[in-house]
């Protein structure tokens, strides 16, 4: 199931030591076997992406060892609504492929919905924002040289093999996207050397040079990547809060006598460090969590009309992470994508099993919360137009 490929199926390969030690910190390889990830995506849906989807470059775009294929060797100008765009041409493309370009699709998490329920699951494991970017390749050429990412990554090789060599940690641990360093250098030893084959993940921290190489077979995998958050994020927080505090909108003492600069920037640390004691890392994490996106879906006709759903309606929860429910006297509180929402005391246990299970039919999650029916379904009608619930 896509749905648990992370939560349940990974770490039952890998073992839980897999957030607590190794998550960002270390290469991790794992063979869930073909039939875990066979639904996530095969040809057929992917031939059915491209033609249901006008798709450009650079979302699809094409390298070959090292540098961008030129996008009009693949693509024609055309018009629609007055707007110049660069359409795909099957015939180049498939020319392209054939001489060794690698095909790459950004965002593939956005198209496709096995992909989509997999990377939410990720989402839920790691507790960040991810996306998934798709990698196809025929023969033994290469679409990029020896690299790093700026983000962390779990590979999952969905047809063929593809050979990878993993270098681990260059001449700057943690690099980042915003502060590169462009004599950054990949160390001289290969940590981990092998064929990735159906099924097989790989985890590969951010920072981590390697190389990915075709087989002479088909390859096409599926890079699930996530940025955690730092000490920066943290820091940066703080500095949305400084104008909260009169002191330090004040201006600094240019012309005053060097002891009363001194006295000014004492003050200073002060305040920061008081700011910084009351907003800890625990704070950070917990309104990442409140502000973590919802996907964009509908559930129409349910959220117009006013039809109320039998026992055997699906009932899905929106929310990515579980919310965390406050009860606020008779009523209880949740908050989703940064908005807060208020209920009547009965949503609670409702909110609860949903939360815990994510997708129940009705009656079951009526069984489930201890709630009669009929309260369920009122409960399921107010949260469906609060694009808190899909039904299906």
């Amino acid at each position: 199931m896509t749905d648990r490929l992370f939560t349940e199926t990974l770490r039952a390969a890998v073992g839980d030591d897999l957030l607590r030690e190794r998550l960002s910190q270390d290469f991790v390889f794992a063979d869930l076997g073909a039939g875990a990830v066979r639904p996530l995506l095969d040809f057929d849906a992917l031939s059915g992406i491209l033609s249901t989807h006008q798709l450009e470059p650079p979302r699809l775009r094409l390298h070959r060892e090292g540098a961008p294929v030129p996008a009009a060797r693949y693509t024609e100008a055309a018009e629609a609504s007055g707007t110049a765009r660069r359409l795909i041409r099957p015939e180049a493309l498939y020319r392209e492929l054939r001489e060794g370009a690698s095909m790459v699709i950004d965002g593939i998490d956005r198209l496709h919905p096995p992909v989509r329920a997999a990377t939410d699951d990720l989402m839920r494991l790691v507790r960040e924002r991810a996306q998934v970017n798709l990698y196809l390749i025929w023969g033994d050429s290469h679409g990029f040289d020896t690299h790093w990412d700026d983000h962390d990554t779990f590979i999952v090789q969905v047809a063929g093999t593809k050979s990878w060599q993993v270098h681990g940690q260059g001449s700057r641990p943690h690099p980042m996207k915003v502060d590169a360093d462009h004599s950054h250098t990949p160390p001289d030893r290969t940590l981990w050397e092998g064929v990735l084959r159906p099924g097989q993940v790989l985890h590969v921290p951010r920072g981590w040079w390697h190389t990915v190489k075709g087989t002479g077979d088909v390859s096409m995998h599926l890079t699930f990547g996530f940025t955690r958050a730092t000490g920066i994020d943290w820091a940066r927080a703080l500095l949305d809060r400084l104008h909260d505090i009169e002191f330090l909108r004040t201006d600094l003492p240019r012309f005053a006598s060097p002891d009363e600069r001194r006295k000014h920037h004492h003050e200073l640390v002060r305040r920061l460090t008081d700011l910084a004691e009351r907003h800890d890392v625990d704070a950070l994490l917990a309104e990442r969590d409140a502000r973590f996106p919802r996907r964009q879906s509908f559930s129409l006709p349910w959220a117009v009309e006013d039809a109320e759903p039998g026992p055997e309606t699906v009932v899905e929860f929106t929310p990515i992470l579980p919310p965390p429910l406050e009860r606020e006297g008779d009523a209880v509180t949740v908050t989703v994508s940064g908005r807060r929402y208020r209920f009547p005391a009965a949503a609670e246990p409702v909110l609860a099993a949903l939360s815990a299970q994510r997708s129940l039919p009705l009656g079951e999650l009526a069984e489930r919360s201890d709630t009669s029916l009929p309260t369920a379904v009122g409960v399921v009608r107010a949260l469906v137009r609060h694009h808190l619930v899909l039904l299906r």
